[in-house]
């Protein structure tokens, strides 16, 4: 079972040099998603003057998400795997690709990219960075299930394209696959949750506006999705 593949890490990983090489792309790779991601959405808002949230205003998300993920994910993944996002750690921590040492040193790097890139906007926007929260209407057992399952959506696509080492020529379509699993999971759940399915993106915005309302959903939705993704991928696998 991939359980059995889960590691520690020997304490000196957690200072070896590739590791925090590997850290400081993930942050970098986290500033970029995230500054583009945000951006757009503090973009879009003051061109329309902070009007109601519309069809067009989800469409330009999912582009601009799109396409910041797959550049984020292409720069980092000779360094780190690129993988811009905690759940992702954490599925492949749960699979056995990565130890537990090394992966809490990426998903430091993530936060701290995704706090300083909303820092960045504040400054060079003078405006307010959106924070992720539930629509109106929408519980938080109804946020918490779809952002698991748009989460492992993501996540399975991850190790498909970019993780399993069969993975063979499908490697050269990984960032733009992952980009576009990411827009296409905004389009379905952007008007109920934001579609966060990274904790991350949630955290630096949440942070910098301190906006904390149902913030533990974008913790545990993604988290429980990515490390099913991570096991269940491993297991359909490990006998292929």
């Amino acid at each position: 079972m991939a359980i059995r593949n889960i590691a520690l890490g020997r304490p000196e990983e957690a200072t070896h040099p590739d590791t925090l090489k590997a850290g400081l792309s993930e942050f970098i790779s986290t500033l970029i998603f995230v500054f583009a991601g945000s951006g757009s959405s503090i973009a879009y808002n003051k061109l329309t003057n902070d009007g109601p949230a519309s069809p067009s205003g989800l469409i330009a998300a999912s582009i601009a998400h799109a396409f910041a993920l797959f550049v984020a994910v292409s720069v980092g993944a000779n360094i780190s795997g690129g993988h811009v996002n905690p759940a992702v750690t954490f599925g492949a921590f749960i699979g056995g690709n990565i130890t537990f040492l090394r992966g809490v040193v990426y998903v430091i790097a993530q936060l701290l990219g995704s706090i300083v890139a909303s820092l960045l906007l504040t400054f060079v926007t003078g405006l307010g960075v959106p924070a992720f929260g539930l629509s109106a209407g929408v519980g938080v057992g109804n946020a918490v299930v779809l952002e698991i399952v748009i989460t492992f959506g993501l996540v399975y696509t991850v190790y498909a394209t970019a993780v399993d080492p069969k993975k063979g020529n499908l490697g050269i379509i990984a960032p733009i696959a992952i980009g576009f699993i990411v827009g296409a999971n905004i389009l379905v759940g952007g008007a109920f949750t934001g579609a966060s399915m990274n904790p991350a993106v949630a955290f630096g915005p949440a942070l910098v506006s301190w906006t904390w309302a149902n913030h533990w959903v974008y913790w545990v939705g993604p988290l429980v999705g990515g490390g099913l993704a991570g096991f269940i991928y491993e297991q359909s696998t490990k006998d292929a």
